[in-house]
């Protein structure tokens, strides 16, 4: 573009700390799965990871300056730090507390078929990454500093921002959307969304939804989970040795569920009538878990997608997910067929109630 004659205003950056960022999810991956590192020296090279954030409202800024400030800038956060200082510093925002052994008989090439193997990334882009990441990049021209307002953070708030940001998007999110959008296969393991592990499916049922989701809304409780009754009771019993609540806190005794109400052991954190309903797990759990259902209606049918999401915290977390495997099979996919077999039960109860000429019927008389 600058070969072209016309004014191109560069940025040059080092780390960017961003959910989808190829350096900050090394870095996420690594730390979440390895809680002991055997690293090659380039750990200690020095960068000056720059927030998303900021990154971001230097380009906005861009678009406001006059051409003729328009040049090569160099961007950085205020931090100077090494990889392996930003490991640790993830692994504060996450509660672990990564043991990084530098070695020197890891080539880049050996380095990156390892990336390759513990981490989201290609061995290419790895060994790219470890190959930039060889040479110091900090910022030395602090132009930018002085044609642009923006007052860069440190690596700390950058992690903390970069986590709340997925946090207010988990919030938000529709699995409904973002599997179908996700262009992801589901996995023997759930697919990945940030941090989170997700096991989603779905059924369609005869139904409609207000129906399906009336029995979504009764589970718990004396009516139970609608499937393998006894291994919730089996894990509620290991939770409450563990000194956690199990399952024994029952539900409300109303139909109907609103915003922090218990359920056994999860907690009513999102409710929208005959839409979603999303439960938190307050079991004594390595991270955090969520159990949400969704149901769409098309008519006299109901599709219903029923999601189990896990936050998983260090190596612990993720063993205890794919320890957990075949169990919810068998769980979550009998829970969800309870659900449709519920609401055709519902279903036809209410067709009983109706004369032939769709009229309800007189109310019975002695």
């Amino acid at each position: 573009m600058r070969q072209s004659g016309l004014p191109v205003c560069e940025f040059r950056a080092s780390a960017v700390i961003g959910s989808g960022s190829a350096s900050f999810e090394l870095i996420r991956a690594l730390v979440e799965r390895l809680p002991i590192m055997l690293t090659p020296r380039w750990v200690k090279g020095k960068a000056q990871p720059i927030a998303i954030d900021d990154l971001l409202d230097y380009l906005m800024e861009a678009l406001r300056i006059p051409t003729s400030k328009y040049r090569i800038y160099e961007v950085g956060g205020a931090d100077q730090v090494s990889y392996a200082d930003m490991m640790r510093a993830y692994g504060r925002q996450r509660g672990l507390t990564p043991r990084i052994i530098s070695v020197p008989v890891l080539t880049p090439w050996l380095s990156a078929l390892w990336l390759g193997l513990v981490t989201p990334l290609y061995a290419r882009i790895g060994r790219a990454i470890i190959e930039s990441i060889v040479h110091v990049t900090v910022v030395r021209d602090n132009a930018a500093l002085t044609t642009f307002s923006i007052r860069p953070m440190g690596v700390d708030e950058a992690i903390h921002r970069a986590l709340a940001h997925e946090e207010t998007h988990f919030g938000a999110t529709r699995w409904s959307d973002a599997l179908s959008s996700s262009g992801k296969l589901q996995s023997w393991g759930g697919v990945r969304f940030g941090t989170r592990l997700v096991d989603s499916r779905t059924l369609t049922v005869d139904a409609t939804s207000d129906v399906v989701f009336k029995c979504i809304e009764r589970i718990g409780g004396d009516n139970g989970w609608y499937a393998c009754d006894w291994l919730w009771l089996v894990r509620g019993l290991i939770d409450l040795l563990e000194g956690g609540v199990g399952m024994r806190r029952g539900r409300p005794s109303t139909t109907t569920l609103r915003v922090g109400d218990t359920v056994d052991s999860f907690r009513v954190e999102t409710i929208e009538p005959n839409r979603r309903l999303r439960l938190k797990s307050e079991m004594n759990l390595p991270g955090r878990a969520w159990l949400e259902f969704e149901v769409t209606g098309a008519g006299s049918a109901t599709t219903i997608r029923q999601t189990a999401i896990f936050d998983p915290v260090g190596l612990t977390g993720q063993m205890y997910w794919f320890s957990l495997y075949l169990p919810h099979e068998f769980v979550f996919s009998g829970m969800l067929q309870g659900i449709a077999q519920a609401a055709l039960r519902e279903m036809r109860g209410l067709d009983e109630m109706k004369i032939p000429n769709g009229q309800p019927a007189a109310p019975h008389r002695r």
